[in-house]
């Protein structure tokens, strides 16, 4: 499978870092709290200084939405909704471990960070641009079709994964107990967004390592090197 950015999301965001991982053989057998703690005790120390609004790379991604014609308090990314329920609850619902795990370090980073079942996602992977006529599944399962032009993971098959960009994912590829195979995706508009994004896959990859039998293949991405090669 090949995972990318179409070239005129580049082009519409050259300032755009992202960092992938794919990993097989996850399972939600695992304890994965500690973790959690210690990703989630980056977060409250920031949060103690400033509200997740004056982050770097909060405001990144409003400028971002607005540059897609979207409100960006009416749309938020993932990372913002994340990090404005933490600090308004101390803490986040748990889901599954995999997604527990990648929430509190979408907290430490403020970082969107997207999780895949690659079983679920046919073709070619690609952030682009929607023609309109692509499905989404929502995760109550009603169908919508995303907006001309709104910016989707789409898949082969003329199927949105994701609404907004990393505003809203699809049901039809959400982590479940069944899932074995995960495609991870960190995107960052801030200055410096290459290199956290870089680490932020670096340090999944290791907390990944050490709580599942895995060895993780990532890659950062950029306009030079746009495309994620991977066995699903």
């Amino acid at each position: 499978m090949q995972f990318s950015h179409s070239d005129a999301i580049w082009q519409a965001f050259p300032e755009l870092g992202a960092g992938v991982l794919h990993a097989g053989g996850i399972h939600a057998a695992v304890d994965v709290e500690e973790a959690i703690a210690s990703f989630s005790a980056i977060a409250e120390a920031r949060l103690a200084e400033a509200q997740e609004g004056e982050f770097p790379e909060i405001q990144a991604w409003r400028r971002g939405f607005s540059r897609m014609g979207l409100k960006p308090t009416q749309y938020r990314s993932a990372s913002e909704a994340l990090l404005r329920r933490f600090r308004k609850e101390r803490a986040l619902p748990r889901l599954h471990p995999l997604i527990d795990l990648c929430n509190a370090i979408s907290l430490a980073f403020a970082i969107p960070v997207a999780v895949f079942d690659t079983e679920n996602i046919a073709g070619e992977f690609q952030v682009r641009h929607a023609t309109g006529h692509e499905t989404y599944l929502t995760f109550g399962g009603e169908s919508e079709h995303p907006e001309p032009n709104e910016v989707i993971f789409a898949d082969g098959e003329g199927r949105a994964h994701a609404r907004r960009w990393t505003n809203r994912q699809s049901g039809l590829s959400a982590v479940r107990e069944t899932t074995r195979s995960v495609l991870i995706v960190a995107e960052a508009l801030h200055a410096g967004a290459g290199g956290d994004t870089g680490r932020l896959v670096a340090t999944l990859a290791d907390a990944l390592a050490r709580h599942w039998p895995v060895t993780p293949m990532t890659a950062t991405l950029g306009r030079a090197s746009p495309r994620f090669d991977f066995q699903a």
